[in-house]
């Protein structure tokens, strides 16, 4: 019986740990999916550029406050064969010419459970998304609205 609560206990606590790291990092990576993808939807259909941008930030936050993300999300407009996993996937390539496409990167990062106490964020895990808008090539050019 000892041997039992004791070998319990050793094993229990690590698995434990590990699902909540696990669930975590998976939260947040259907989290940053979600938002690239609204981000895009959020863009293509604003009236103006600027207004995309804004809406593309509203979207991504709403996406991230659906999944349980507390940290703001991070956005980039990247050109079509951007890497988004990479450092600096590239900036400034959102426009709404018909027939334009181009990548959304969301990036957030993901404090693992407990760790933050002891760590700080030296255990944060960085989750990317993204998402290619395809502008429609038969919509009026807002690109310069």
């Amino acid at each position: 019986m000892i041997e039992f609560v004791g070998l319990s206990l050793v094993l229990l606590i690590p698995f434990v740990y590990l699902f909540l790291a696990v669930f975590a990092v998976q939260r947040a990576a259907f989290g940053v999916t979600q938002a690239a993808r609204e981000a895009g939807r959020a863009y293509a259909t604003a009236p103006s550029e600027s207004a995309g941008i804004e809406r593309a930030r509203l979207a991504a936050q709403l996406a991230f406050a659906d999944q349980g993300i507390h940290s703001a999300p991070e956005i980039r407009f990247a050109p079509e064969d951007a890497d988004c996993g990479a450092g600096s996937p590239g900036d400034g390539a959102a426009t709404l010419e018909p027939g334009a496409r181009f990548v959304i990167c969301v990036r957030a990062l993901v404090a693992l459970p407990g760790v933050g106490a002891i760590a700080g964020s030296l255990a944060d895990v960085t989750v990317n998304g993204q998402f290619t808008v395809v502008i429609d090539a038969y919509r009026a050019d807002r690109s310069g609205a």
